[in-house]
């Protein structure tokens, strides 16, 4: 089964996320985080490439990957691939995921590479993170991380 969802920062927060939640937000300004629930129970976060990630739409993405968990741990992946950067803002709400058991952050170029130690730096807790210029092996790496529940 996949999931989708944009995330676009023009909508409300979900009051009370569901597992029945199909995402449906409508795009209003510049480009949305796309969200997916993708094959082996790992959420998919794709940042807008040519786009500075701001707060309002990190937490409606994030607000839609916590929908989407219904309340459990699941591995995420973050695709940051030719993202122009990410704000103070942002980078807290991802580094706060309370839904995410590891985070690996896909990107292809230096500058992602760049914006994906930023991301990492930030976190406080000991959630597994690790960089790849690969979806597949992310994927191969998040896969040990993924539950039968």
């Amino acid at each position: 089964m996949t999931i989708e969802a944009t995330a676009d920062p023009g909508e409300l927060l979900p009051q009370e996320p569901s597992a029945e939640h199909d995402g449906g937000l409508q795009v209003r300004a510049g480009a949305p985080i796309g969200v997916r629930m993708i094959d082996g129970g790992i959420i998919e976060v794709a940042l807008p490439a040519n786009e500075e990630i701001e707060g309002p739409a990190a937490r409606v993405a994030g607000a839609t990957v916590r929908a989407m968990a219904n309340g459990r741990r699941m591995p995420v992946m973050l695709v940051i691939t030719g993202v122009v950067g990410v704000s103070v803002e942002a980078r807290q709400v991802y580094a706060g995921s309370i839904a995410a058991s590891a985070f690996a952050l896909v990107g292809e170029s230096p500058v992602d590479r760049v914006i994906a130690h930023y991301l990492l730096r930030s976190k406080t807790e000991t959630i597994p993170a690790q960089f790849f210029t690969s979806e597949a092996e992310a994927i191969e790496w998040l896969g040990q991380y993924t539950s039968e529940d």
